[in-house]
C-alpha cells in the first residue's frame, strides 16, 4: 500500500470516532498534511508530517505505517510516532486545565429562581 486517503487514516489511527467526523474536521481546516490544508481524499505517506487538531487536544505526528481498518489501540499507536514537542504541549494545556478547575471551583447548587433572575439582571439582558 503506498498511500490511503487521509480520513481513512486517522480513524484507523483513532484520533476520531468515526470517518465522517475525521472528513469534518478536514473540511474545517484542523488537520495539516506537511504543512498544507488537508481535504478528506488528501493520500497519506509513509514520512509525512501531519497536525492534528481535535478534541484531545493538538498533535503533530509522523507517519510510520498505514492501515485502512481500525485496529486495537496499540496497533494504532504503532501507525505513527508524535513528536517531543507535541507532547510536552498537550501536557502543559493539561497542567493548565487542572490549575484552571481549582481556582474556579463548580457551585454546590443549581441556581435558584432568584439566583438565575439576578444572573439575568447583571448580565444585562433583564428588565
Amino acid at each position: 500500500m503506498e498511500g490511503i486517503r487521509i480520513d481513512k487514516w486517522m480513524w484507523a489511527a483513532r484520533f476520531f470516532k468515526t470517518r465522517a467526523l475525521a472528513s469534518r474536521s478536514c473540511e474545517l481546516g484542523r488537520i495539516e498534511s506537511n504543512g498544507i490544508k488537508a481535504k478528506p481524499a488528501r493520500e497519506v505517506r509513509v514520512g509525512d508530517r501531519l497536525r492534528i487538531e481535535n478534541e484531545g487536544g493538538v498533535f503533530a505526528v509522523d507517519v510510520k505505517g498505514l492501515s485502512a481498518m481500525r485496529g486495537p489501540a496499540a496497533v494504532a499507536q504503532a501507525l505513527y510516532d508524535e513528536t517531543a514537542e507535541s507532547r510536552e504541549a498537550r501536557q502543559k494545556a493539561a497542567e493548565l486545565r487542572k490549575a484552571m478547575d481549582v481556582m474556579s471551583p463548580l457551585p454546590d447548587r443549581r441556581p435558584t429562581k432568584r439566583d438565575r433572575r439576578r444572573i439575568i439582571q447583571f448580565r444585562g439582558r433583564g428588565t
